[in-house]
């Protein structure tokens, strides 16, 4: 999956916003308060909305008051998300829409639409268009048609208004693009990596992906060490050659049934537990966790990557994270980091600005004066300190 572009109206601070030909790794830089973390909850927001309904996404993005807090200040008008993505490479451009707005003091989704085109003309076909709780969806596979006219669209009255159609058809193979649709959004991460959650022992179970919180960290360690040894063994390696010392980590159940994540420093003969580690160095272990997942992502979001990093470890980190996007996963990271972003591409840099109190967007590769100085020879993280990114100098 690769997302094409991004519209945002009335969704907190970005009143009327947009990222257009979205790079497989897009990096977001600003000042604080521009809306960088307003702009990585967008995806957060949708897959609590299809996961949990959009009542509940509303209240943990917004709070008590939940829609007028989401809501951009002054605004009127729905909360508009406009989502266009390709599935793979040289598959239809897809549209998915969604307007929440708010009827009788309750959210209500005003508006969904996942629309594409089957060849290059003509409009795109929409196989779900609903609003407020009812309305149509294809039952028949895209691929098994020619025409639009042989589409076979039923008729659906959810059973709440404020329940996205995606989550209830995805259920049903019988309406196969609500069901990829669900599906793609439902395997995005959301990273919100807590070190003190990760260093705790953890009841046996099982794991195969690290959760937003990082709290399965040893779980999905164990997982690595089991069942893909030749990635484990990679992840330690490259762990190895960035923290000095550590030698070999593992995950040990103990008879209580309690997994303990386990650094071992070659100067020492018994092993670390991870809750006598640096922050540094279990950061460190759970993003190689996550780049070096078998499975990866097919998105993302990575807030300040470089928090509790040596600076000197960032370029590598940096290229770690364009590879899993080569792999199939898009990236979308904010960073406040020079060091971080002299690693970055030209075409993979957005910044943020803040105008009479709402956000916008600006690229990188659009700016002449940017792209002069990159000719040059200049890295975009000694731009960026040196307040050429204008509006978006660091604090």
């Amino acid at each position: 999956m690769k997302l094409e572009s991004l519209k945002l109206k009335n969704f907190k601070a970005f009143k009327n916003a947009e990222l257009k030909n979205i790079p497989r790794m897009c990096v977001l830089v600003g000042a604080n308060g521009t809306g960088k973390s307003t702009l990585l909850s967008v995806f957060g927001f949708l897959k609590d909305a299809l996961t949990d309904d959009v009542p509940i996404a509303l209240t943990r993005l917004g709070g008590s008051r939940g829609f007028q807090e989401v809501r951009s200040r002054n605004a009127s008008g729905p909360i508009e998300i406009e989502l266009k993505f390709r599935q793979e490479e040289g598959s239809p451009l897809i549209t998915y829409s969604l307007a929440i707005d708010e009827v009788g003091g309750k959210p209500s989704v005003a508006r969904e639409v996942l629309k594409y085109r089957r060849g290059s003309r003509g409009k795109p076909w929409h196989f779900l268009d609903f609003a407020n709780g009812e309305g149509t969806a294809v039952t028949n596979e895209p691929e098994s048609v020619t025409t639009e006219s042989e589409l076979i669209r039923e008729t659906q009255t959810l059973k709440s208004p404020d329940t996205l159609a995606i989550r209830g058809l995805a259920q049903f193979k019988k309406f196969p693009a609500a069901m990829a649709l669900g599906e793609l959004i439902s395997n995005w991460h959301i990273s919100d990596f807590h070190i003190q959650r990760a260093r705790p022992e953890q009841e046996a179970g099982h794991a195969e992906h690290l959760s937003k919180e990082g709290e399965n960290l040893a779980l999905v360690t164990e997982f690595l060490y089991k069942r893909h040894r030749d990635v484990f063994d990679k992840i330690i390696d490259r762990l190895k050659h960035r923290v000095p010392g550590v030698t070999q980590v593992d995950a040990k159940t103990t008879e209580e049934g309690r997994v303990l994540l386990r650094f071992m420093d070659g100067a020492f003969t018994d092993p670390f537990l991870a809750r006598h580690v640096s922050d540094g160095t279990i950061k460190m272990l759970a993003y190689l966790i996550i780049l070096y997942d078998p499975k990866p992502h097919p998105l993302l979001c990575v807030e300040e990557p470089e928090n509790h990093l040596y600076p000197t470890l960032l370029a590598e980190l940096a290229e770690e994270f364009r590879d899993y996007a080569r792999r199939g996963g898009q990236v979308f990271i904010s960073t406040h980091s020079p060091d971080f972003l002299n690693a970055c591409r030209l075409e993979e840099v957005f910044w943020l600005v803040k105008d009479q109190g709402y956000t916008f967007v600006k690229r990188a590769s659009a700016d002449q004066q940017i792209v002069d100085y990159v000719s040059a020879g200049d890295k975009l993280g000694y731009l960026w300190k040196q307040s050429f990114f204008e509006g978006a100098a660091p604090q």
